[in-house]
């Protein structure tokens, strides 16, 4: 009977302290183990809702820099492009440095591009193909099959956050972190001609090209928001048609962002630097 009593008064302690930590964690900030876990079993509320306002929190921002990489595979062949500069989302204007691939032999065939991104266009200087080294081609990315998602070699950092404006699915999978920032980890499906309908005026035109461009208009995607919402990193995967191969080019599209708030100074080229020359064919 007496050690009957013991065991009862050492569980009704047992339960006592428990319930006390429980108080403690509801009361106070304390406890993270069980607020993580919480967060790991809800995410960040509605998880489609959640991305879809994802370029928002980057206007709410101000600006970043921005690396930017691109992997194309068709037919065996698979080549990378890579991209870094600064991205003003209020005006909606980037700058980014972009370097083509090697050669077989290690060596670069060309110099650095210089990419200005802006609403409806965008400018590049170092084109090549014919092009006086002083002077910017421009390009309406209305007009372009994939509406510049992946022609620059580089996805327009603004265009790829619009891209999650049309989020049909999507699941929360857990926390991680990218470049020593804590984030959550989506993943989901996007469709263009959704985006287009909620994207900016700005974008609206490209994604709707992007929509009929490509080899189909839903977009696989992997994002990492931050506390604040931001993107901080976002991979997307494109399949369209270039019309010089019969099967479709696969392109996976990834952007980091970082450095919220850096400044970012982009001058749009006047009109006496466009080059308004024929382009050679490469």
């Amino acid at each position: 009977m007496a050690a009957r009593q013991r065991r009862h008064s050492r569980t009704a302690g047992g339960t006592a302290v428990a319930g006390l930590v429980a108080w403690i964690c509801v009361g106070t900030t304390g406890c993270s183990w069980s607020g993580a876990a919480a967060e790991d079993a809800r995410g960040a509320g509605d998880p489609v809702e959640t991305l879809r306002h994802a370029a928002d929190r980057l206007v709410d921002a101000g600006s970043s820099k921005a690396r930017t990489s691109m992997e194309m595979a068709t037919g065996g062949t698979r080549v990378t492009v890579r991209g870094e500069g600064g991205y003003d989302y209020r005006r909606q204007l980037g700058r980014l440095k972009v370097l083509l691939p090697q050669d077989p032999a290690g060596q670069s065939e060309h110099r650095p591009i210089t990419e200005l991104l802006a609403p409806g266009a965008l400018f590049m200087k170092n084109r090549g193909a014919g092009v006086p080294d002083d002077k910017w081609v421009r390009v309406e990315t209305a007009g372009l099959s994939d509406g510049n998602l992946v022609t620059g070699g580089a996805t327009d950092p603004y265009a790829a956050a619009e891209v999650l404006r049309g989020t049909l699915a999507a699941t929360y999978v857990g926390r991680t972190e990218v470049a020593g920032t804590k984030v959550r980890h989506y993943r989901g499906t996007a469709d263009l001609n959704q985006a287009a309908k909620r994207a900016s005026a700005g974008g609206r035109d490209s994604l709707r090209a992007a929509a009929k461009g490509f080899a189909t208009a839903e977009v696989p995607f992997d994002v990492y928001l931050d506390d604040q919402g931001r993107i901080r990193k976002v991979r997307q995967r494109f399949s369209f048609v270039n019309g010089r191969q019969k099967e479709a080019v696969a392109v996976a599209s990834t952007t980091l962002l970082y450095d919220f708030g850096a400044p970012v100074d982009v001058r749009l080229p006047a009109a006496g630097d466009i080059y308004a020359g024929t382009i050679a064919e490469q």
